[in-house]
Order: structure tokens, then C-alpha cells, then sequence
């Protein structure tokens, strides 16, 4: 898959998520929840890195362990990894449902509580 369908299955599975939107920051495509607070941003060869992928929003310990299990596809971002950040790249082994459910749990950790009980409602497991 090229760069910009990349792009836009991040964006299709982000703006599916209750009250989020999309807007450059920093120049990058990011995703924000009530239009504040971001939780996914898109990559593109950031500062000549080479990678195509996300820098999303992750529990505690979740970097770490991702980081650790699977180095060559995870990665700790520059700027918001030590906040926890996990960067996960696109460009190689794209994995949709893996995908789904970073962006996902990146949402389920930025939201209120009130949106991710409305998401719980509109997809019970």
C-alpha cells in the first residue's frame, strides 16, 4: 500500500472514533478527540527517519513492552515517547486489525470517560 492509502486507512479508522477530527499539527496529519486533544499523529519520513507510520497515545508500560516484543516495527517516538508514546511503523508488515487496535487503545486513553462508554456502546464485544 502506498503512503497515501496508508494515510487514509489511519484516517479511516480515526475519525470513526466518537468526536474526533483531523488537522495539521506540526505538519503532520493528526487526529484530536472534541478537537483538543490529540491522540494520533501520521509520519512521514520525520526528519529524514525513513519510516512511514503513527506516533499514538499508549498506557503506561505499553511502549515498553511493544518496544520489546517487536523492535523493528515499534518504536519509541522523538518528542512524545517520554510521555509514553508508542511509534508504530507502516511501511513494513501493515497489519489492519493491529492498526485498529493501536489507534483504538491510543483513543481509550486520551478520551473522556464519557466517549469511551459511548464507544463501548456502539461496538459491544
Amino acid at each position: 500500500m502506498n503512503e497515501q492509502g496508508v494515510l487514509e486507512l489511519v484516517r479511516e479508522i480515526a475519525l470513526a472514533l466518537p468526536e474526533t477530527s483531523e488537522r495539521l499539527s506540526h505538519g503532520a496529519p493528526t487526529f484530536f478527540i472534541r478537537n483538543k486533544k490529540t491522540f494520533v499523529m501520521f509520519m512521514k519520513d520525520h526528519h529524514g527517519d525513513g519510516r512511514v507510520g503513527i506516533w499514538a497515545s499508549a498506557p503506561a508500560g505499553v511502549q515498553a513492552e511493544l518496544v520489546e516484543q517487536d523492535g523493528e516495527r515499534f518504536y519509541v517516538p522523538p518528542y512524545v515517547g517520554h510521555r509514553g508514546w508508542i511509534g508504530l511503523r507502516l511501511d513494513i508488515d501493515l497489519d489492519r486489525e493491529e492498526l485498529l487496535g493501536v489507534i483504538t487503545d491510543a483513543y481509550r486513553n486520551v478520551a473522556p470517560k464519557t466517549l469511551v462508554r459511548l464507544l463501548d456502546e456502539e461496538n459491544p464485544t
